[in-house]
């Protein structure tokens, strides 16, 4: 990973594995816990993307449906910030238009970029935000610097822990502050039948992931009661609420898990659908409880297009199609599992007032 030194923060550059065309760049802000990473497309992909979270904060997804005109994607964008964060997109958009990347119209090149943001205010400095100029630094760190691949058939894992927009990522936040864990960047890549699919997730979910911090532990109770006893949710394993409820009420609007699913199958924005559907399968085999009412969990999906599929009338391709989905899924998870390697860096620093 080439590293930079800016003047507000760090910008670093890295390729995805697996992929030698598509590259990916982070502006980080360690001591306000925020960042943004932008992953940079290769010319003719497409994608589309699901939300299953009940607070998201996103940027042209509805260009995304598989209903929409455009069919092209040239970026996608995570970012720190909640909705503020959002304005990082602007950033990569001016640097993208001044390269020549985006829809073309007659006022000239649109670029279609994906955004979406999670919380991170309540740590480090909250008025420290991801902005134009950040995102214009990350995208410029991603185009300059070359990029490999990994060797074909690799299948490997990762984190870049406090980098990018996992800078001020926390999960187990349904916990209570006292009891939460850093969460995290994460990646992971699975190539088999020909295909290989990359997760690239920052994690900063409300429930606990699976293996990570206090996952194992008794699950808290989200509904006080004067017995403690809340009862059991029907077909779970552990007694939901089993545990002593926490000192003080979970952090309800801090939270969100964002992921990005890259492939280079030629796929249809509707098959690009049904694999950021397979990515929340993945979640949800990671994250307890995921999808929350107060997570904003969103996934993209995107297509490189480098390998063909069978025809669209050949039995052959739900064949296809069902095992890119499953591994969509299965790369989701392996990212996830990843966040078990990230050794707490000591005291979360939460800042006093908490959100309201």
């Amino acid at each position: 990973m080439a590293e930079f030194e800016s003047a507000h923060g760090t910008v670093t550059s890295s390729g995805l594995d697996g992929f030698d065309d598509v590259a990916v760049g982070h502006w980080t802000d360690a001591a306000a816990r925020t960042g943004v990473t932008v992953v940079v497309l290769p010319e003719g992909s497409i994608g589309s993307a699901e939300v299953r979270g009940g607070a998201p904060a996103t940027r042209e997804f509805d260009v995304l449906a598989p209903t929409a005109t455009v069919q092209r994607l040239d970026a996608v964008v995570l970012s720190g910030g909640s909705a503020f964060g959002l304005a990082a997109v602007d950033g990569v958009v001016s640097v993208l238009s001044a390269a020549g990347r985006g829809f073309p119209t007659a006022g000239g090149v649109v670029p279609i970029v994906a955004g979406m943001s999670l919380f991170d205010l309540a740590v480090g400095t909250s008025d420290v935000r991801p902005a134009p100029a950040h995102g214009a630094a990350a995208v410029e760190a991603a185009l300059a610097v070359p990029v490999t691949a990994s060797e074909d058939g690799a299948e490997g894992a990762g984190t870049w822990a406090g980098t990018g927009a996992g800078a001020g990522a926390i999960v187990s936040k349904w916990r209570g502050r006292d009891h939460a864990v850093p969460g995290g960047l994460v990646t992971a890549t699975i190539s088999e039948g020909g295909f290989t699919v990359s997760a690239l997730i920052a994690v900063n979910a409300f429930g606990d992931v699976v293996g990570h911090g206090p996952a194992d532990d008794p699950w808290p109770s989200l509904v006080p009661a004067d017995d403690g006893d809340v009862g059991e949710a029907p077909g779970d394993p552990a007694p939901f609420g089993a545990a002593s409820p926490p000192s003080a009420s979970p952090p309800a609007g801090e939270n969100t898990t964002l992921g990005l699913i890259v492939t280079d199958a030629a796929l249809t924005k509707t098959e690009c659908l049904l694999m950021a559907q397979g990515a929340h399968d993945g979640y949800a085999r990671a994250i307890t409880p995921p999808h929350c009412r107060v997570d904003g969990d969103a996934v993209v999906a995107a297509a490189t297009g480098a390998v063909p599929l069978a025809p669209h009338d050949d039995p052959r391709r739900v064949a296809q199609i069902e095992l890119l989905r499953w591994l969509a899924v299965r790369a989701t998870a392996a990212a996830l599992a990843t966040l078990a390697d990230v050794a707490p860096p000591g005291p979360i620093p939460w800042i006093d007032a908490p959100a309201t």
